[in-house]
């Protein structure tokens, strides 16, 4: 290690004055375990570092077949290898300049030590929660509201499903509720969508003996009638999924959102048709839904698509859900189904691959062609056919 003399000498042959300099003098030198392979290091924007100082972790999640990304509590990342001309070396005892005393007059010399170095370092970029697996393993095994067909299908805890699925803990929570997924014995299941549509019918068929108003549906005289139909739970977890709760001279109610109701209803009569005639299909649509509900194909936004140029005109289940979350992909499989989209129709199906900065019409624009038709601007492929 260096001395304070031989410090000064080499200051001495490179014609710098000490005074000019700060009067901490900082000497590296690598230790006897010094290795590369021990370390990685990675770079955290000012947020990451802030909660991983307040306590919380960052957690690497993908199984061996998939994109390794870095989870937050709320947010996703993409880990990507950045390769740097430069050695980075890791010194856990080197201070910034920040860090060094200021009011030191004479000079005195620090001593630390190289414990690795990286030629390469982890990159973050945030990143869309990877949440189709979600889906389909919910799915697997689906709660029908009776007695279990197979003790053995799967089934998920939270942690299950945080050590499956690429993203962070409040992304999987929010996913969870746009599935309208509900905890059952400590397990996270989906329910069938004749079960679900059975709890709801018991409610509408409730709101209509009772003369309730859709907006004003009382929880405890709810779940008092209905108790002998079906658990108390599923009865409140259908009023969860499909109203809003507010509480009015200190009793829980529920508004029924029509929109909700209608789109369920709808999905339920396109599940099993691969193509429905569009005219049949919404006079038997308004005709199952619950008396003063109204139907309207706008409540089947990124659920079902309308092909008007067919004779007749055919509605079929088109689920955003379903789709691939990657944007070329799902750009290569919407324009599979149909050759040209108005901006109208395609939007409820990429709208989700916006980024924080990115609009509707910059995707289509990076990832489709644009041209008039009928004086309507329609986007196709830019694959050459």
């Amino acid at each position: 290690m260096r001395t304070l003399k031989e410090i000064e000498a080499t200051l001495q042959v490179a014609k710098l004055d000490a005074a000019d300099l700060r009067s901490t003098v900082q000497c590296i030198s690598f230790s006897e375990n010094v290795s590369s392979g021990d370390y990685c290091l990675m770079e955290l924007d000012e947020t990451l570092c802030k909660s991983l100082e307040s306590g919380q972790s960052l957690i690497i999640r993908g199984d061996k077949d998939e994109h390794a990304v870095l989870c937050s509590e709320d947010k996703t990342y993409d880990l990507k290898i950045a390769d740097t001309s430069n050695m980075l070396l890791i010194i856990p005892d080197c201070k910034t300049p920040d860090q060094l005393p200021s009011n030191t007059s004479s000079q005195h010399v620090m001593h630390s030590q190289i414990f690795g170095f990286a030629k390469s370092y982890w990159e973050l970029k945030r990143s869309r929660p990877k949440l189709r697996k979600l889906k389909k393993c919910l799915m697997e095994n689906p709660y029908n509201g009776e007695n279990e067909r197979s003790p053995d299908q799967p089934k998920y805890t939270m942690e299950d499903l945080m050590e499956s699925i690429q993203a962070s803990e409040q992304e999987i929570l929010q996913q969870l509720r746009l599935l309208r997924a509900c905890k059952i014995e400590g397990y996270w299941r989906v329910l069938e969508l004749d079960y679900e549509m059975k709890l709801l019918n018991h409610v509408t068929q409730l709101v209509d003996s009772e003369s309730w108003s859709f907006t004003k549906i009382p929880l405890g005289i709810c779940l008092q009638e209905l108790e002998l139909l079906e658990p108390r739970e599923m009865i409140e977890h259908c009023l969860n999924c499909y109203g809003k709760r507010y509480i009015s001279e200190g009793e829980i109610y529920y508004s029924l959102s029509e929109d909700e109701v209608c789109r369920s209803i709808a999905l339920l009569l396109l599940q099993n048709a691969v193509k429905f005639n569009l005219s049949e299909f919404e006079d038997v649509w308004q005709q199952s839904v619950p008396e003063g509900m109204s139907t309207r194909l706008d409540q089947l936004k990124g659920a079902a698509l309308v092909d008007r140029n067919s004779r007749p005109q055919v509605i079929f289940q088109l689920n955003v859900e379903d789709l691939s979350e990657n944007i070329q992909d799902r750009f290569n499989s919407l324009f599979s189904i149909r050759k040209k989209w108005t901006e109208e129709d395609i939007a409820p199906y990429i709208q989700g691959l916006c980024g924080n900065k990115q609009t509707i019409g910059s995707l289509l624009t990076r990832y489709a062609r644009s041209s008039l038709q009928n004086g309507v601007k329609v986007f196709s492929s830019r694959k050459l056919v």
